[in-house]
């Protein structure tokens, strides 16, 4: 017997139990080692400010520079920038010039071209000379506000993939939504009318249309959001899991907080009693939309590193201004490193393993997010099967909007091997599902020699032998 087995090998034959091992090979598991390297990822980190004018002789429009947003990416790791742009020719006129959106449309191009995202806000003005800043304050009618959106739409609409999220802007100086001749007592501007509050809404309801259903906006205050659509504060009127993503106006509709830390309220951006209730709404709130904004004074203690990293952390920050307030960033020394490690995602693999059996590839991963927050636009997940002469790419239903801050992500997937025999090496690619073929656009996890920059794909350091 044993003679025939040796001649049966011999020609290439296989005995049943030989044969079930052949097809049964044992899964490889690896373990990744954790980088702690600042490297550029899509809609997270730091932030530059930008914004452009629109005077009524036609001056004032400062184009994007693909240079300089290039090296934002390159020489910072930064991927976003704020563009405020300033409506003020069209303040006082309905219709928007077409010269004006060209602009506007050429700066997406702009983006686009460098690999970076944008974060948009349209206004109307900015405050005059003196504090409090004199009336009239320079913004428009909620009617023309309704026009002006509707204007903008297709803009917004064709360039979305570039587009990171929008405030809700338009009102009031900066678009901020308080120093304002329409939307509230421009005397007082803490006296908001109920129906000052439905203009409010009419303007972000109609942003939230004009955007594609998977584009989020952000509100100024967490009031605004209570207030407009009938939820309290505190966790109870927070979004649940089961609320997250799902194309209602209080899934899509998150916060920036532009004087963070600067006072126990944050100069009016809590109004809760206790203000603790407004930041855990937030708190809760922000496991599903989008959280960010600058520093505007220092104010020790709230405003070092100790409370400033607790409460990043808190409220889920994603993204944070660079530029401003400086003294504030410059009272966290070296800590900022670790800012621009946590603010957002940080994804980082802890083990795989991979199997190969009967025509069918099994991937077990497990991914830990270190960062503040997790992704809020939809992402796509694709498992790579690369050698010299051929790449296999297929989709593998997970969320990575669902893989929480301070968590740890167990996946499993079973998908159809590679169709060409061979040799592959398995990776994983966290495309923008709108910029799948730019790699710039993809995430790159937090692991040492993991990262494929030329495709953006993240190398699981596993093969897989096929046929």
């Amino acid at each position: 017997m044993r003679r025939l087995v040796t001649a049966l090998a011999a020609i290439g034959l296989l005995l049943p139990t030989q044969a079930a091992m052949a097809h049964e090979a044992p899964g490889t598991t690896r373990t990744y080692t954790t980088s702690d390297e600042v490297f550029a990822n899509p809609e997270r980190g730091f932030y530059h400010h930008t914004e452009t004018h629109y005077k009524a002789d036609n001056t004032g429009y400062v184009p994007l520079d693909v240079t300089t947003l290039r090296n934002f990416r390159t020489q910072e790791h930064i991927t976003q920038i704020l563009r405020v742009f300033y409506l003020e020719k069209f303040a006082s006129r309905d219709v928007i010039d077409k010269q004006y959106l060209d602009l506007v449309r050429a700066d997406f191009r702009t983006a686009r071209a460098a690999g970076v995202k944008v974060i948009v806000r349209f206004a109307y003005a900015l405050p005059g000379a003196g504090w409090p800043p004199p009336t009239p304050y320079g913004d428009a009618p909620v009617v023309r506000v309704l026009k002006h959106i509707q204007q903008l739409t297709p803009v917004l609409r064709q360039n979305a993939d570039v587009i990171e999220l929008v405030q809700s802007g338009f009102v009031g100086l900066w678009g901020e939504g308080y120093y304002t001749d329409h939307f509230s007592n421009p005397q007082d501007p803490s006296q908001v009318s109920d129906q000052n509050w439905a203009d409010r809404k009419a303007v972000t309801d109609a942003l939230l249309k004009a955007l594609p259903k998977d584009r989020m906006i952000q509100v100024r205050t967490p009031y605004m959001k209570q207030r407009m659509y009938d939820v309290p504060t505190g966790t109870e009127g927070a979004l649940t899991a089961e609320q997250a993503y799902d194309g209602s106006p209080l899934a899509r509709i998150g916060h920036h907080n532009d004087c963070f830390l600067a006072s126990p309220d944050d100069f009016g951006t809590y109004l809760s009693d206790p203000i603790e209730l407004d930041k855990d709404f937030v708190a809760q709130d922000t496991n599903y939309v989008p959280e960010g904004g600058e520093t505007c004074a220092v104010n020790p203690p709230r405003s070092e590193w100790e409370s400033a990293s607790a409460e990043m952390a808190r409220l889920h920050f994603s993204y944070l201004n660079t530029d401003y307030n400086k003294d504030v960033l410059g009272s966290w020394g070296t800590n900022i490193e670790v800012a621009k490690q946590k603010l957002g995602y940080r994804f980082a693999l802890t083990e795989s393993t991979v199997t190969s059996r009967r025509g069918k590839v099994e991937v077990a991963l497990q991914v830990r997010n270190d960062g503040w927050a997790a992704p809020y636009n939809p992402l796509q997940v694709q498992l790579i099967f690369q050698n010299a002469k051929h790449t296999f790419k297929v989709n593998v239903p997970a969320d990575p909007r669902r893989w929480g801050s301070g968590t740890t992500t167990n996946l499993n997937w079973k998908v159809a091997a590679p169709p060409v025999p061979g040799k592959y090496r398995v990776l994983l690619n966290l495309p923008d599902p709108l910029l799948s073929s730019r790699p710039e656009y993809s995430i790159r996890l937090a692991n040492v020699g993991t990262w494929q920059s030329s495709t953006g794909y993240n190398d699981l350091q596993q093969t897989v032998t096929i046929g």
